[in-house]
């Protein structure tokens, strides 16, 4: 009698939610469809910029102007100060609106910047025009006040599976990033609709990314655990040498260039003498052809101070006004790392650089279900092990830094008890 109970009060209410859950799953997939479409474009158009730039390399020269209008903009449209993600993220904590206007912002300045040669990623982008795209759908259909959080998650998921390629890790991440400890299964359910539908707009709309499968995994020996262990400490540091300068850059230029106008004139204008001093563009732009090379290429050559270039570079780039993302970046210093480090310990070498770009990605975003997802549908499951243990290592010892200052790490990473402060 008592089981009988218990299962017509579950009935019960699974009928009272299925109206509720088959809300999430119409605006998951009016999310999936309408913001994979866009951030498919923007795929589309990053790719384009990186190819004609490649084609025409001079027009790197005429990166500072471009600044200049990317100011303008935001300027114009009543945003002086663009707070990007970190602005996502705290709309989450808050369950606040986002501004609309912060879609077509991003989605144009950072095609700028990539065109003309700054050092960003385009998936960070994503979650800013995913997230104010999903806010704004969600006001159109007049979602209430206490759904801002998902309808905001929802969209980054969207965003960031088009752009990105990894359904599965652009489910969670939205869920897992904005406070660290805290997951919002709430969102899970629409999470999960949008990414899948955005996966498949973007497969209808032929985006595609570059192969990054391992063809040969040696076995999860001790020794290839302990080599493991050392690169994974090792490029923890990375991630927090990443976090810093990204927050250093931007309080230096801040502080000395205190005019918008100026302060991005002058980022452009290092971004051209640091490329001209190094002799190649190879650290302009998101670096994705680099980043293959370093999984799939055993020969690859590059210098061992690589990532430390490409720190460099996006950290200038970022904290001068120019806009685009954090992430791909985060990946290109982790591959260049991993890479660096296979060349001095003669391990294997594209697996080195997976490694590392799983370890820094999993440092800077304090996200390891996201990146142990990201590491799967990138480099397969052949690896798991490695990237197992990369992962937790990684994300115990990057400590409280974090590449969005707006992130809260509410659950201590060491023992059971709550810190509640924002990462640094």
């Amino acid at each position: 009698m008592k089981s009988a109970k218990v299962f017509r009060d579950y009935l019960l209410s699974v009928s009272k939610k299925l109206l509720n859950i088959v809300k999430w799953i119409f605006f998951g997939v009016v999310a999936g469809v309408l913001v994979g479409a866009v951030s498919s474009l923007f795929a589309i158009l990053i790719v384009k910029a990186t190819g004609f730039r490649a084609e025409h390399p001079n027009i790197l020269f005429a990166l500072p102007l471009a600044g200049l209008f990317i100011i303008f903009m935001y300027h114009r449209t009543g945003v002086p100060q663009p707070k990007g993600t970190n602005l996502v993220l705290t709309a989450i904590h808050e369950g606040s609106r986002l501004p609309v206007v912060m879609a077509p912002l991003i989605f144009v300045s950072s095609v700028i910047t990539h065109l003309f040669g700054g050092s960003a990623g385009r998936e960070g982008a994503a979650l800013q025009i995913g997230g104010s795209l999903g806010n704004t759908i969600g006001r159109i259909l007049h979602f209430k006040g206490e759904d801002r959080r998902q309808v905001i998650m929802c969209g980054m998921s969207a965003s960031f599976s088009a752009l990105f390629g990894t359904p599965l890790a652009a489910a969670v991440l939205p869920m897992e990033i904005s406070t660290v400890g805290i997951l919002y299964y709430s969102a899970l359910v629409p999470c999960a609709i949008a990414s899948l539908t955005a996966h498949f707009v973007a497969k209808a709309m032929h985006v595609s990314e570059a192969s990054t499968k391992i063809t040969s995994v040696p076995g999860f020996t001790v020794r290839n655990a302990f080599i493991t262990l050392g690169l994974s400490i090792a490029a923890s540091m990375v991630s927090i040498l990443f976090c810093v300068a990204m927050h250093k850059t931007k309080s230096l230029l801040g502080t000395y260039f205190k005019n918008a106008y100026l302060r991005i004139v002058v980022s452009g204008c290092l971004i051209i003498l640091m490329t001209l001093l190094v002799g190649s563009q190879t650290y302009n732009g998101t670096g994705s052809q680099i980043i293959a090379a370093c999984v799939t290429d055993p020969k690859v050559s590059l210098p061992l101070f690589a990532f430390l270039l490409k720190i460099l570079f996006t950290a200038v780039t970022l904290s001068g006004g120019y806009q685009g993302g954090e992430i791909v970046p985060s990946l290109f210093i982790g591959a260049t790392f991993g890479v660096a480090f296979a060349t001095i310990t003669h391990v294997n070498m594209p697996l080195a650089a997976a490694i590392g770009m799983t370890c820094v990605f999993c440092g800077v975003t304090n996200c390891p279900l996201a990146a142990l997802l990201i590491s799967f549908e990138m480099f397969g499951f052949e690896a798991a092990p490695y990237f197992l243990m990369a992962v937790a290592i990684t994300y115990t010892f990057s400590g409280n830094f974090g590449i969005y200052h707006t992130q809260k790490i509410y659950f201590s990473k060491y023992e059971p008890s709550i810190v509640d402060r924002y990462t640094h």
